[in-house]
């Protein structure tokens, strides 16, 4: 019998009694937190107690949200556009879900201004429209370097847009409950905000999967670098690294740059790919679609995170883990603290020093106890808590929500 035949009456707590909203950005669109999202819809359609999963997905270029069973995608928003969030209240009063969950970071609407502050205002509307709404909140703007990331030109605009990030963040607080996956960020809302509404929901591993293999594949030694790539991530640290470890003798190397420009430095990899045509090993994958992500970790000896600023918990740093690979990351504020307090590791070093860059590769590269031993660390932090928990985590409080509402 299908979860639609079987579902309970208003009120009962038998299973596949929900129809859950989630918002967010989705395969095979290349927006951000498509990942997050398509795991987290996938968990959460096959979710005993969950009838239906009402998919708001982006509009994009690259065509229809992904076939998920148990899910039906409605397309409610597009990035940059400055009729989100009418589009968006409009299917959520058409579709009518029991309640609505949100998969955010601050940028999810839009790279300008006015469309991705408005966007931002949609838990608000959801849940003056009387819809349990809860959000899963990957970054806070207090955390972010506004001018590092590409959103602020100067020191001025970068002090404005903190002001307003402060603002929207206490806007997104008007929902039922945010969810953070970074302990101090809990702790920091609480404090700053005075918010009795935030509460800590992990991360949580992509995939239940089996232990991968820890050792390196034969043929060259791959140093894999993932993500969106021209603001504070930048790959041109780690290629003058590259270039050194070559210049060593490094001949069995080999660099991989997976991932597309951000939104705010389109056509930085294009540029970036001509400026090292002549260098030997180097490979830009472009977008990596999602039956990909496994092959392309599988085949690092080590993963790179040349940053010069952080956002918030890492979803690559989750995959490299789940796929048991080391890591070589910045010194950046508090952003070892947070890796570390996640229980992941890894070889540090300070940001846009291309030489300690290149002796932290060469510490893993060079060590196959150490490399292995962190991809041993790594491993077990990505699948401490696996996505079908956080998922069922989620599930247990959007109920209380709605059995609150119905008393």
């Amino acid at each position: 019998m299908s979860k639609r035949n079987e579902r309970a009456q208003p009120g009962s707590t038998d299973a596949a009694s929900l129809r859950i909203g989630f918002v967010t950005a989705f395969p095979p669109g290349q927006n951000s937190l498509n990942e997050y999202g398509f795991h987290f819809v996938s968990h959460l359609s096959r979710h005993e107690a969950v009838e239906e999963v009402v998919l708001f997905a982006d509009e994009t270029p690259s065509g229809p949200p992904t076939d998920l069973p148990g899910v039906r995608p409605v397309v409610a928003w597009r990035f940059n556009a400055l009729s989100n969030l009418v589009r968006l209240g409009r299917a959520v009063r058409r579709e009518k879900p029991d309640a609505v969950l949100f998969n955010l970071q601050f940028a999810t609407f839009g790279d300008t201004k006015v469309a991705g502050g408005l966007g931002l205002l949609a838990p608000a509307l959801t849940r003056l429209l009387r819809t349990p709404t809860g959000i899963i909140l990957h970054n806070l703007a207090d955390n972010v370097d506004m001018q590092d990331a590409g959103f602020a030109g100067s020191a001025v605009m970068a002090r404005v847009m903190r002001t307003a990030g402060r603002i929207l963040t206490r806007v997104l607080l008007l929902a039922d409950y945010v969810a953070l996956t970074i302990p101090r960020y809990v702790e920091f809302v609480r404090s700053s905000y005075k918010a009795r509404n935030v509460l800590l929901s992990p991360h949580g591993s992509f995939e239940e999967i089996a232990v991968p293999s820890f050792d390196v594949p034969e043929g060259p030694r791959t140093i894999l670098a993932f993500g969106k790539w021209g603001t504070y991530k930048t790959v041109d640290v780690l290629i003058e690294a590259y270039r050194m470890l070559r210049e060593r003798g490094g001949d069995d190397l080999r660099l991989v740059i997976a991932g597309t420009d951000s939104p705010n430095a389109k056509g930085y990899l294009a540029s970036v790919a001509e400026a090292n045509g002549d260098l030997e090993g180097l490979e830009f994958t472009g977008y990596v679609a999602e039956e990909d992500v496994a092959r392309i970790f599988g085949e690092a000896a080590v993963v790179a995170f040349p940053y010069t600023s952080t956002t918030g918990s890492s979803g690559v740093l989750h995959q490299a883990g789940e796929y048991g690979r080391a890591a070589v990351l910045p010194r950046i504020g508090d952003l070892v603290d947070i890796i570390e307090e996640e229980g992941f590791a890894g070889e540090y070093f300070e940001p846009d020093d291309a030489a300690g860059l290149a002796e932290a590769l060469s510490a893993v590269l060079d060590d196959e106890d150490r490399r292995e031993a962190l991809g041993r660390q790594n491993f077990a932090a990505a699948t401490g808590i696996p996505m079908s928990e956080v998922v069922h985590w989620h599930v247990i409080h959007l109920r209380r929500l709605l059995d609150a509402r119905r008393r």
